[in-house]
């Protein structure tokens, strides 16, 4: 079974350091929890970091799964399939696979253009999501936000 929906964002302006915070703070103000998922543990340790002190004025409450409470944060970091929190998305980080979609309303592929193996990743990620029928967006970072494809 797929998500509801897969949205892959093309990033060619701004990094996923850029981008990421952004796009769970919308998803926030959505009223949804999210399970941010990079490949690795020690991408997961500098997410971690990154989301407490992206910005001066703000934060954005999380935690790494597996710590006491993180089926209480709006936004969970996992290298894992868990979802503690009972998220409605899901953001692939980092060339994390296509793996564990299962039960979200929304999962978002966010990758870097300007990265040959980011982008060769992505496309067979597209073929793999097309193939199961899932309902699929591609959004591609331009000068002033983002703009569909196709």
């Amino acid at each position: 079974m797929s998500p509801a929906e897969v949205w892959f964002y093309h990033l060619e302006r701004s990094s996923l350091d850029q981008v990421l915070p952004e796009l769970l703070e919308k998803t926030l103000a959505r009223g949804w929890r999210a399970i941010v998922r990079p490949p690795s543990e020690p991408s997961v340790e500098r997410l971690d970091q990154w989301l407490w002190s992206y910005r001066d004025d703000s934060f954005l409450p999380h935690g790494p799964a597996g710590e006491p409470g993180s089926e209480r944060q709006p936004i969970v970091l996992t290298a894992g399939p868990e979802n503690p929190n009972q998220a409605q998305a899901l953001f692939l980080v980092e060339g994390s696979p296509i793996r564990h979609m299962e039960g979200y309303e929304r999962c978002m592929i966010l990758f870097d253009g300007m990265d040959e193996t980011a982008l060769v990743t992505a496309r067979g990620q597209w073929k793999e999501v097309k193939a199961t029928g899932a309902s699929v967006a591609y959004w591609k970072q331009q000068a002033r936000g983002w703009e569909k494809q196709g």
